[in-house]
């Protein structure tokens, strides 16, 4: 692990030549079980670039967005300065250690982290391949400014998986989640794009690294 940009950089390598590289962006830890669950599940060879200590209301979201509880914290919309940070100075930096080149980049990520893997490739066409589990689809404009707007460039797989549980809350703004997510994902469908969705039992909270490894694992296997 080391400190990049005030972000703690966690790379996991593998001697194989030219595997992919997939990032995967967290609210703590260094994703060690996540990527050692994603090896047990699918055995396949792969580079993982984690990056954590982030400023997660700011870093992960791509505007404002007012507090959701009293005992809440607004979203501040930095998603743009960070992105800027991953792909200028993180990803480049990372691959200087990879043996070979990457034959594809994937982003990754849990929460507000899938929210973000799904802004990043209408910002930037360094992504190849995109994961987001129990994504923050939720967040307010976000399924309209997806719809709206021309990716820099389609990925050729994307994944999003939601927890059954995640929309039977209280709050009328996460209520969204999961028919947003599967507006999305009937979307992304319709302009054919290899794209899966899967739905899990229990809350926001539950498995939260097995469902990372699962979805990892789908956009690491070939069709």
């Amino acid at each position: 692990m080391n400190i990049e940009k005030n972000k703690e950089i966690t790379l996991y390598l593998t001697d194989k030549k030219n595997m992919p590289l997939i990032v995967f962006n967290t609210y703590e830890g260094d994703g060690k079980s996540i990527y050692e669950k994603t090896i047990e599940i699918s055995s396949l060879e792969f580079n993982f670039l984690v990056v954590g200590n982030l400023n997660w209301d700011d870093d992960m979201t791509p505007w404002y967005c007012p507090p959701l509880s009293e005992s809440d914290t607004p979203c501040t919309g930095g998603a743009d300065k960070y992105l800027s940070i991953l792909i200028n100075d993180i990803i480049p930096n990372a691959k200087m250690k990879l043996n070979g080149n990457p034959n594809f980049i994937g982003i990754s990520g849990y929460s507000l982290a899938g929210l973000f893997a799904i802004y990043s490739i209408y910002n930037t066409d360094i992504f190849d391949r995109v994961a987001s589990m129990s994504g923050s689809l939720w967040f307010p404009d976000f399924i309209k400014y997806c719809m709206s707007n021309k990716m820099k460039k389609v990925p050729n797989k994307i994944y999003f998986s939601l927890g059954d549980k995640e929309a039977s809350v209280k709050n009328k703004m996460l209520k969204t989640v999961q028919a947003n997510t599967e507006s999305l994902f009937k979307y992304y469908k319709n302009l054919g794009i290899d794209v899966t969705y899967e739905l899990n039992q229990g809350n926001h909270f539950k498995d939260a690294d097995i469902r990372s490894a699962k979805g990892i694992k789908k956009i690491l296997e070939e069709k």
